[in-house]
Formats: structure tokens, C-alpha cells, sequence
């Protein structure tokens, strides 16, 4: 199978903007499913987050796009704003070889007005979660009578978090000789039910899920079911990890490990499906910036979650299904770093350890609790320290804003400032421990497009 873009039937522009961007091969989820997109044919992908998905069905989108026709042309639905975000920044970058795309985001949680307005300038490609992008529709600013492709991003996760009917209704409002692609990392019932009502002959590709155990070595240790909280402890101290997800089952599991860890001096926080929109922006970006060691989660909470450098993932409990194991280990030993994952097994799910060594065909390394020994150092500290600023995108805040107000005459070094997440309302900028009095002083006194604004440490 030939993995070089160049046997694709793309324009010149196109390959030499994916040559640019640094695509030389393509992924195993590219190679099989473009040929499929690029005829025009529906498609059921089975991919991960992390496989290259979203250049593939970016690539696919954007070659039969009419730049000159000012309408809605490609509809991408995605289940989270982060994710929807994402993957417009990714479409932008793709889009470059071509005349003036506009790509426009429809999410919750921000105003709707603004929206409208940008709809009636017209853009040829719509990302969007299903609930504001169904409530357009209703309201009669989204027309969708010009769509050639239809894109289900993550269509598992919006199941689970409650959008069949949404996009059941969104499919309805759509031409019938539209282009519908599915990726999904699970195959669950909702998803077969979705393609058989609304996609014409599905082709199904499949990329290998399994993890190449040079990047990822994972441990199993058997523990009884009172021992869990403090395991946690042990691998924590052991290993100490930067950054850290461990998964749980329930909201109020994820809760009690938190208590426990941070009882113990730990900086942890829960990310779960209940919280409101602003609480977990805030969660993920104090995780993304790492001034959070350990991110407490459900599976359907932390589906999407795109984290560059995880050290390590640690299952509190087994998966009850082998296929969402390896998609929570799959979150470490990203792009070519080193991963670690730990499960932790109480007897009675013994049968689930077995499942994942059944589906991994491949023995589960075993080892000890008691072969855990605390390294020596400070308690686990996460290295940055993340600043709360209350303005943002709509007070016409801009990352260099907040960066020159850090950095400029003599401040403190670019270096010692890390990721910069910018919201309608708020920011959150990360620094240095160290210099962490210093920076929260210096804005505090400063100003930021001129006005005198409010910060606290998070």
C-alpha cells in the first residue's frame, strides 16, 4: 500500500501545502480511508484520536469545495468545543492552498448573536457541536441546501453525551446526495443505527488500535478493593509523573480520589460530564499548561481530551470493556514520547484483565504493590503555576496581550511563561513556580489594552 500523499489524485497546491505542513506519509487511517473520501464514496472510519483523522477528512472536504460559492459546502460535527476548535485549526492550516476559505466554529456556551453575524458574511465550512449547530438551523441561519460533505467527528462520544436525536435531525435538513463521513474510536450499537438510516453503501476501514509497546509499557498490579486510594499514592510517588490521567467510573469515584490526593499534598482535579462549560475550560487548560498533576476523570468526560505530552494514564479500575482500555492507554506515548500506563485489578475483575490480554494477544505484565518505593524529593509538585485574568477573546484580548504585559521592559523571561488559553471572558496564562508572586504582582499592576484588570492565582 503507497502511504505518499503524491498518489492521491490532489491539486498541485494542496500537495505542496501538505509538503509544508510537514506531511511527508500518511497515517495507516489516511492511506486507507483518502482513496474512499476522494471518490466521493461514505464512510465508517474507525479511528483514535492522535491516528491523523482530522487531515484525512480535511483533505477530503476541501478538494471538491467551490471557493467561489459563498455557502455552507462541508459541516463537520464534533461532540466538545475543544474539539471542535481543534479541528478548525486544522482546517485552516489545510485550507491554505486554496483561495480564502472561511471556516467558521457554531459551539455552546458562547453567544449566539455574534454568530448570526458572521453567518450572513457567508463560510464555506462549518464546525460546530450539534446543539447550537441544530439550533441554527431551527432559527433559519444556517442553510444547508449547498452541503457536499458531512463530517460525524467522535460520533461514539456524541452518543454518549446525548446528540443521536440532534443529529438525526441535522442528517434530515441535509441534501440527500451529500457525502457522510463517520469517525469513530468504538463501533457501539447508536453508530449502526446512525449509518443505516443515513449513509448510502458505507465503505468501513479500520486503523489498528493496538499500541506499539515500545511506546507505551504498561504494568498490572493486583491489589485488594481497599487499597485502591492508596496504590494511587504509591505509583504517584513512585514514578512521579509530570502529567497524569487516571480513570474512573463514576462522578462521585473520580470525586474521592481527588479528596485523597489532595489530602496527601497532591494537585489533583476531577473532570467529569457534569461539570458547567467555564469549570472545565478551566480544569483542562490548568492540565494542558501543566500546573495539574493529575487529572481525575470518567471515560466520557475525558474522550477528546488532546494532551501533547502525557507521562503516564493510570486505570483506578479496569475498563469494562478490553476496546476502552486501550483507547485510555492510548493517551500516552504520544508522538514518539515514552509513555506508562498502570492498571490497578481487584480480584473480582479478573475477567476484564483477561479480555485485554485477549484482545492484545499478548501476556499482561504483572508486578508487585509492595515493589513500589517512594523516590525521595519534594512532594509531587506540578512545574507551572496557571493565572486567572478576568477578560478575554470579546474584551478583545490577545495572547501577545498578555505576554507583553508579562514580558515587556524588563519583565520576566519569555521562557518562564507557558501556554496562554484564551476564553470569551477569562484567560488563563501559566508561568514558573518560581516566578509565579512575581507575575501575578506584575499584572496585577499593569494594565492590558490599557485598562487595569483583575488576576488570581487558580
Amino acid at each position: 500500500m503507497t502511504t505518499a500523499f503524491a498518489s492521491l489524485p490532489l491539486s498541485a497546491a494542496m500537495l505542496a501545502n501538505l509538503d509544508a505542513l510537514g506531511y511527508a506519509e500518511m497515517t495507516p487511517i489516511q492511506a486507507q480511508s483518502l482513496p474512499v473520501i476522494l471518490k466521493g464514496m461514505d464512510l465508517i472510519a474507525q479511528a483514535k484520536t492522535g491516528s491523523g483523522k482530522t487531515a484525512a477528512f480535511g483533505i477530503g472536504l476541501l478538494a471538491p469545495l467551490n471557493p467561489r460559492f459563498f455557502g455552507c459546502q462541508a459541516l463537520v460535527l464534533c461532540p466538545t468545543r475543544e474539539l471542535a476548535d481543534q479541528v478548525a485549526k486544522e482546517l485552516r492550516r489545510l485550507a491554505r492552498a486554496a483561495d480564502n476559505i472561511k471556516i467558521l466554529t457554531l459551539c455552546g456556551g458562547v453567544p449566539f448573536g455574534p454568530q448570526i453575524g458572521s453567518l450572513e458574511h457567508g463560510a464555506h465550512i462549518i464546525v460546530g457541536t450539534p446543539g447550537r449547530v441544530q439550533e441554527h438551523l431551527k432559527k433559519g441561519t444556517l442553510k444547508l441546501d449547498g452541503l457536499n460533505t458531512l463530517v460525524l467527528d467522535e460520533a461514539d462520544r456524541m452518543l454518549d453525551m446525548g446528540f443521536y436525536d440532534s443529529i438525526a435531525e441535522i442528517l434530515g435538513q441535509t441534501p440527500e446526495k451529500r457525502q457522510t463521513l463517520l469517525f469513530s474510536a468504538t463501533y457501539p450499537a447508536g453508530i449502526k443505527q446512525l449509518s443505516a438510516a443515513f449513509m448510502r453503501n458505507p465503505q468501513q476501514v479500520k486503523a489498528e488500535a493496538l499500541h506499539d509497546d515500545a511506546q507505551i509499557e504498561q504494568r498490572f498490579y493486583e491489589i485488594a478493593p481497599d487499597q485502591r486510594l492508596d496504590a494511587v499514592l504509591k505509583l504517584l510517588a513512585s514514578f512521579r509523573p509530570a502529567s497524569c490521567v487516571a480513570f474512573c467510573f463514576t462522578k462521585q469515584q473520580c470525586q474521592e480520589v481527588v479528596d485523597h490526593l489532595t489530602a496527601h499534598g497532591i494537585s489533583a482535579a476531577a473532570l467529569n460530564g457534569d461539570l458547567e462549560q467555564r469549570d472545565r475550560d478551566q480544569v483542562l487548560a490548568m492540565f494542558a499548561n501543566r500546573s495539574l498533576s493529575v487529572l481525575v476523570a470518567t471515560d466520557v468526560a475525558a474522550r477528546g481530551l488532546d494532551i501533547d505530552a502525557l507521562d503516564m494514564v493510570i486505570n483506578i479500575e479496569l475498563a469494562r470493556d478490553a476496546e476502552i482500555h486501550i483507547h485510555r492507554v492510548g493517551r500516552t506515548g504520544r508522538a514518539g514520547a515514552k509513555g506508562m500506563a498502570m492498571s490497578l485489578v481487584a480480584p473480582p475483575e479478573a475477567h476484564r484483565a483477561q479480555a485485554i490480554e485477549t484482545l492484545q494477544k499478548a501476556p499482561l505484565s504483572w508486578y508487585p504493590l509492595g515493589g513500589l518505593k517512594a523516590a525521595s524529593g519534594e512532594p509531587l509538585q506540578p512545574p507551572m503555576v496557571t493565572l486567572c485574568i478576568a477578560a478575554g477573546r470579546k474584551d478583545k484580548v490577545r495572547p501577545g496581550d498578555i505576554l507583553g504585559a508579562l514580558t515587556g521592559e524588563a519583565g520576566i523571561p519569555g521562557s518562564q511563561v507557558g501556554k496562554i488559553a484564551l476564553f470569551d471572558h477569562q484567560a488563563y496564562v501559566a508561568v514558573e513556580r518560581s516566578i509565579a508572586k512575581q507575575a501575578l504582582k506584575r499584572l496585577g499592576e499593569g494594565k492590558i489594552k490599557g485598562r487595569s484588570i483583575r488576576v488570581r492565582p487558580l
